[in-house]
Parts: structure tokens; C-alpha cells; sequence
């Protein structure tokens, strides 16, 4: 009888390979195999910069022998959710297997059927209010909002939301995304919003306030800022995730000077999650690249490019995380907001229907 049923298993592995189903199991061996014979893995939206992507990608890709197709890496999380739909039928590396999107794109997605539901066998570490409780999207790190300066040109160095409209900055900052589709972007608004008198993240009059009288001043420069532009002085000035703040001062190694501030007021942290495309090519590559991400050895990659890890107490817990490590991330601001689903929703449904009302400045790519 044992054979037989090791014998079944084996067949229903080979007609799951067969058909390019993912494997429902728990056991590793089988969803490697199963990967491996996929060959591939399409990620969209992760710029190797962004939380050490790129050590994350290289590192899963050795380790497994498997090629990563890297889409879009300066993609939204809009722009990653309009991905599947636009490739629900199509096979090759231009359909995303997985996503990484910010946190009230996950409900949504699950919402509209582009999701698949997995439980990393880590499952049970990661804080409940931080997942689908069936599995359809988990969060995967946070961050809190900070201003990345480029020092060379900006010798006063902005500590307050109130000092980026002073006209010293005219034509020196940049979003770095458009707030009408990033969850970077948007939740800028919200933070500008919450260090404007706001009571709440769902109300963002306050913010879009905010942007509206910085464009009219010329302060707002309508591109969106990455590494490029903070250092060649296009736009000296930005705001994103501290872990990619930090990690650009690291990159720019002084060549320019860049210093992350994060305000007295108006601090934000933000959860990004994790999900796999219900239309994914290679859905075992994609529950593999699950169950490394969540790993302790794939958490603590991201702990080296600045991002708190969502079983980072897990891993405490367990003295799993190594003193130089636990040493890089900077010390967490003493107030700080995480908005809620419900407030993120009605925040981005505000933005959108508010920017060009409001601000009137459309953002652009380089």
C-alpha cells in the first residue's frame, strides 16, 4: 500500500509538470523539482536597487538554476496588476508570475480574480494583520517615508514638510512616482496631508492642498526622481522608503553627498505584499520564490538592503539576525502612522479623482 501510494504521488507530480500546474504540497523536494523543470521565473516591477532586489533575484536564480526575467523594473503597482490582465492568456516572459505591490492592491487584485492563493510553509510567522487569511497576498517589508538630499547642491538640507515650499527650493524637488498610480507616490500624499493638519490618512485634501501650492511656487519639478536625477541635480530632492533612500546614499558611495532625513512630522510606514498571478506560466517557479522570500535566509536579504522584514520579531525571536544587520537599520521614528486598508483606499481613490483638480501638475517618466 505504501508503495502504491508513492507511486501515485509521483504520477500526479508528473501530469501536474505535464500541464504546467503548481504542486499542492508541502513537501520541498517535489516544488523544487517542479520549478526547476518550469526553468523560469517572471518578476516584474523590482528594481535590483529597491530592498536588495538584486542580491534577492541573483541569490534564488543560483540557488535553484533558475532564469528570472525582470520586467519593468521602474514599473508601478498599478502598472504590475494591469501586467496580468493584459497577459491573461499569454505563456511567455511578458506575463508576471508574481507581483510586488503596495498593500491595498492585494484586496483589490483578489477582488478581481488575478490572484492565486498560496501558504508559505513560514505562514504562521507572519503577523496576521499583514495577510489574506487564505493566503491570496502577504506582506513582505516595510518602510518609513524620508527625504533623500542631494548635498553637493542642496546646502540647507530640508528637515520639515514646511521647509520644501520655502522658495530656496524652487525647481528642486521631484516625487518619486506618480501618485495617481504608485503606492510610493500616493502615500507621499498622505503623509503630506498628516503633517498638514490632517486627522485621518483617508482625508487627503490637506495634502493635495499641499502639492497644489508647491507647483504654483515652481518647487515641484513634474518627473518622477530616481537615482539618476537626485545625483545629477535635476532633482536634488525626493521622497521615498527610507530602505531606498539609504540604499541610494550607499550606491552614490559620496559622489554626491546624499542624506536621508525623516521629517519631525508626517512619518508614514507603509507595508508592501507579496501575490501570485492566478495566470502565473510558471506557477511552481512562483511558489518557490514564495517560500525563499519568507525564508530566513530570503528575509534576511532584505534586512541588508535597509527593509524591515515582515518576521523580523519572528526572527529576533529566534536569534536569527546578526548583530551588523540588526545594526544598519536606521532608529524607528518615535510617531509614526501605518495606514489601514480602508484608509488607503479612500486615500488613492481621493488622489486620483483630485490630482489634476487639485495639483494640476502630471507627472512624468524620465
Amino acid at each position: 500500500m505504501k508503495k502504491a501510494l508513492v507511486s501515485l504521488a509521483f504520477c500526479l507530480l508528473a501530469l501536474a509538470l505535464a500541464f504546467g500546474q503548481a504542486v499542492s504540497t508541502k513537501d520541498m523536494k517535489a516544488l523544487v523539482a517542479a520549478a526547476q523543470k518550469e526553468g523560469e521565473l517572471t518578476v516584474i516591477a523590482l528594481p535590483r536597487d529597491w530592498v536588495n532586489y538584486g542580491e534577492m533575484i541573483d541569490t534564488f536564480s543560483k540557488k535553484y538554476g533558475i532564469k528570472v526575467n525582470e520586467l519593468n523594473p521602474n514599473g508601478s503597482s498599478a502598472e504590475e496588476i494591469e501586467a496580468i490582465k493584459a497577459n491573461k492568456g499569454n505563456k511567455g516572459p511578458q506575463a508576471p508570475d508574481v507581483i510586488d505591490v503596495g498593500l491595498k492592491f492585494g484586496p483589490e487584485a483578489k477582488k478581481e480574480g488575478l490572484l492565486a492563493p498560496y501558504k508559505v510553509q513560514t505562514w504562521a510567522t507572519i503577523p496576521e494583520s499583514a495577510k489574506d487569511k487564505e493566503g491570496y497576498w502577504y506582506g513582505d517589508y516595510y518602510g518609513h517615508l524620508a527625504f533623500e538630499v542631494n548635498k553637493d547642491i542642496i546646502k540647507n538640507v530640508p528637515r520639515t514638510w514646511a521647509d520644501l515650499l520655502k522658495p530656496e527650493y524652487k525647481g528642486k524637488f521631484a516625487l518619486s512616482g506618480d501618485p495617481r498610480i504608485s503606492n510610493q507616490a500616493y502615500m507621499t500624499v498622505i503623509a503630506a496631508s498628516l503633517a498638514n493638519g490632517s486627522k485621518s490618512p483617508a482625508d487627503v485634501k490637506a495634502g493635495l492642498d499641499y502639492f497644489a501650492k508647491m507647483n504654483r511656487a515652481g518647487n515641484l519639478v513634474p518627473l518622477i526622481a530616481v537615482t539618476g536625477t537626485v545625483a545629477s541635480g535635476e532633482t536634488p530632492i525626493t521622497i521615498e522608503w527610507d530602505y531606498n533612500a539609504l540604499a541610494n546614499r550607499d550606491k552614490l558611495a559620496g559622489n554626491p553627498e546624499v542624506e536621508v532625513v525623516v521629517p519631525a512630522t508626517g512619518v508614514v510606514a507603509g507595508i508592501y505584499i507579496q501575490a501570485i498571478s492566478a495566470y502565473a506560466p510558471h506557477p511552481n517557479a512562483a511558489r518557490l520564490w514564495m517560500e525563499f522570500l519568507y525564508s530566513d535566509e530570503g528575509q534576511l536579504i532584505w534586512l541588508k538592503g535597509y527593509g524591515n522584514p515582515i518576521r523580523y520579531a519572528d526572527l529576533v525571536k529566534g536569534k536569527k539576525v546578526p548583530a551588523d544587520l540588526a545594526a544598519k537599520l536606521p532608529p524607528a521614528p518615535a510617531k509614526v502612522v501605518f495606514p489601514t486598508l480602508d484608509e488607503q483606499a479612500a486615500a488613492a481613490k481621493a488622489i486620483v479623482e483630485g490630482w489634476d483638480k487639485i495639483v494640476g501638475a502630471d507627472i512624468q517618466k524620465r
